[in-house]
C-alpha cells in the first residue's frame, strides 16, 4: 500500500514538470526534430515514444495508448493528416492531438483533420511545448494550480541532423522516381527549417516547385545533393 502511495507521488505533476505522467508518442521522421521534442519531453517530466512513418505509429498504436500524440504533417508513407484523422475519430481518443510541420499552410490542414493544437517548428521553447499540450488536457488530466514559465529551450545535439542527411543522401539519385522526389523536397524542407539551415530550405523548395509545376528537376536535384553532401563533409571535419 505505500509502495502504491509512493508510485502516485513520484508520478504527479510539479511545478517545474507539468507534464508528468504523460506519455507521449511522438510520430516524426526527422531525428533531428524527434531530438528537439525528446528534449522538452525529458524537460517537461513526459515519456516519449517515437514513430517514424504512418505504419509504426499504428504499430505502436496496437499495444500502447498515450496521452499525447504530435504528428509530423509529411510522412514516408502518406500524410500526417490521415492519422490525425484516424486518431480524432477512434473510440476511445486519444486525450491530445497534435501536429507539427515547418509548413504555413499545414496548420490548417491539421487541425481540419481533427488536431487539438499545432506546433510550427522549430519547436524550440519549453513553454510553448507544455502550453499546447496543457490547453488541450481534458480538465481531469490538467494539473491544478500555478506552474513555474520556463524560459528555457532546446538544442538538439548536431549528430541528428548528420543522421538526416545521411538519409537524404541515400534518396537522391539520378534515376530517382517522382514519388521519391516529392518525399525528398519535402523531408529536408522540414529538416531546414526545425535546424535553420535556409540554404537548404531554399533548395528543397525549389525542388518542390519544380515538381508542381511540371519542370525539369536536374538542376534542383543537382542543388540539393551538393549541400546535403558538404554538410555530411562538416562531420568528418567535426
Amino acid at each position: 500500500m505505500n509502495d502504491q502511495h509512493n508510485v502516485s507521488v513520484i508520478n504527479r505533476p510539479t511545478m517545474g514538470r507539468p507534464l508528468l505522467g504523460l506519455t507521449v508518442l511522438v510520430v516524426e521522421d526527422s531525428r533531428f526534430a524527434c531530438e528537439a521534442l525528446r528534449l522538452l519531453c525529458i524537460r517537461s517530466g513526459a515519456r516519449i515514444r517515437r514513430a517514424d512513418s504512418l505504419k509504426s505509429a499504428h504499430r505502436h498504436l496496437q499495444v500502447y495508448r498515450p496521452s499525447v500524440v504530435i504528428v509530423d504533417q509529411g510522412l514516408p508513407d502518406g500524410s500526417g493528416a490521415s492519422l490525425i484523422a484516424d486518431l480524432s475519430q477512434a473510440s476511445p481518443r486519444v486525450p491530445v492531438i497534435i501536429g507539427t510541420s515547418g509548413d504555413d499552410f499545414a496548420e490548417g490542414v491539421a487541425i481540419a483533420a481533427g488536431a487539438d493544437g499545432f506546433l510550427m517548428k522549430p519547436v524550440q521553447s519549453v513553454a510553448a511545448f507544455q502550453r499546447v499540450i496543457l490547453n488541450h488536457l481534458p480538465d481531469a488530466m490538467r494539473p491544478s494550480g500555478l506552474r513555474a514559465v520556463s524560459g528555457d529551450t532546446v538544442h538538439p545535439d548536431q549528430t541528428a541532423y548528420f543522421d538526416d542527411m545521411a538519409h537524404a543522401a541515400e534518396l537522391i539519385a539520378p534515376n530517382s522516381g517522382g514519388d521519391t522526389q516529392d518525399y525528398l523536397a519535402q523531408f529536408l524542407s522540414s529538416v531546414a527549417h526545425s535546424a535553420g539551415d535556409a540554404a537548404l530550405a531554399l533548395a528543397a523548395d525549389a525542388l518542390a516547385d519544380a515538381r508542381q509545376s511540371g519542370a525539369s528537376v536536374n538542376s534542383a536535384m543537382t542543388r540539393l545533393s551538393a549541400l546535403v553532401q558538404a554538410r555530411l563533409s562538416q562531420r568528418v571535419a567535426i
